[in-house]
């Protein structure tokens, strides 16, 4: 287990991680909030009625690790698809707000913008309903996106692959992006779902606990007390690091933290740093973006672990997918070390 970070060196980071400049290549999405109250059942079906007070539309997917970095300071592009339809309009919108470089992101017209619904009431999310568009591109338009991609990931100082199984993760942008990553010796990082994705050489991969388990087809039979003793947690984490052949898998446990699987090294638990707990969405977008971020910034993985395992003890403090400041990780270090 790691020591908890001091804020000298955390605050020193942080200041080195601004300005640096990360792509984000992945499956961008429109995340839609429906606020309201319950206070009666349905005549018509056994299912609460929602009476909406406000609604809020966010970043999700590709979009809310774009959002976490130019949370934490850094130049941020990104690089996907949306559909020809007023969700792409607000989705691009909402990514020029943020003054995120948006230039490679592409509009598919047969294919609708993926966007998800969460209905929420008494801070519960009662439902989420999903609309998903996969982009269908001919191969020469594939290769002028790849192409693309590879030109931004040039002026890099790290990567970001946010894969959510939608489609813009073709294994034809992976190969591209992660070979300019190896020749500039830049730090990647892979938010998995795909477990088809080549992607040897990549610097770290974030699974949950469940995708480490699904992906390295082991049964899960549930964690541990301590992780260091959970020895199918383990050998899940060793089956990755063979996988994909990164450098590292974190796998990250919830309440439990992380898990650091070092290649060629030993396991390194960290533990959570979250008080309170409203809403994970979005979450590991917080841990993948501010992990390559710190690393792109000179940072070990220990150290860029721990940054991330406080950037996502906050967030999911707050409803809906958020994101963390600098400000807010001193500000919550001060308070844990006072």
């Amino acid at each position: 287990m790691v020591l908890p970070l001091r804020r000298d060196a955390a605050d020193r980071r942080l200041r080195a991680m601004r300005d640096r400049r990360v792509l984000v290549v992945g499956d961008l999405m429109l995340d839609r909030y429906v606020y309201g109250t319950v206070d009666r059942i349905s005549p018509e079906a056994p299912v609460p009625v929602v009476r909406v007070i406000r609604e809020s539309h966010m970043l999700g997917g590709a979009g809310n690790v774009a959002a976490n970095l130019r949370a934490m300071g850094a130049c941020v592009a990104v690089a996907g698809f949306v559909g020809v339809d007023e969700e792409g309009d607000e989705l691009l919108a909402l990514l020029r707000q943020m003054e995120v470089d948006a230039r490679r992101v592409r509009r598919i017209k047969d294919a609708p913008t993926t966007v998800k619904t969460r209905i929420v009431a008494e801070r519960q999310q009662i439902v989420r309903v999903d609309y998903d568009g996969r982009p269908s591109l001919p191969k020469a338009n594939w290769d002028r996106f790849c192409t693309h991609v590879a030109e931004a990931a040039d002026k890099a100082d790290g990567i970001v692959l946010a894969d959510y199984g939608k489609g813009a993760l073709d294994q034809r942008i992976v190969d591209a992006v992660l070979g300019v990553a190896e020749e500039r010796r830049i730090p990647s990082g892979l938010d998995p779902k795909n477990p088809a994705l080549h992607v040897r050489g990549v610097t770290v991969v974030t699974p949950n606990r469940k995708e480490a388990f699904q992906i390295a087809r082991m049964t899960d039979p549930g964690a541990a007390p301590a992780p260091m003793e959970d020895a199918p947690l383990r050998e899940a984490a060793r089956r990755l690091l063979r996988h994909w052949g990164a450098h590292h898998v974190l796998v990250t446990l919830g309440p439990q933290g992380m898990l650091i699987a070092p290649r060629g090294g030993s396991f390194i638990h960290v533990p959570t740093r979250a008080r309170e707990v409203f809403d994970v969405s979005g979450a590991g977008d917080t841990v993948i973006a501010v992990c390559v971020l710190a690393l792109a910034a000179g940072a070990d993985m220990v150290e860029a672990a721990e940054i991330a395992n406080y950037a996502a003890g906050i967030v999911v403090g707050k409803m809906g997918t958020a994101t963390c400041s600098p400000e807010e990780l001193l500000r919550s270090l001060a308070e844990e070390q006072t």
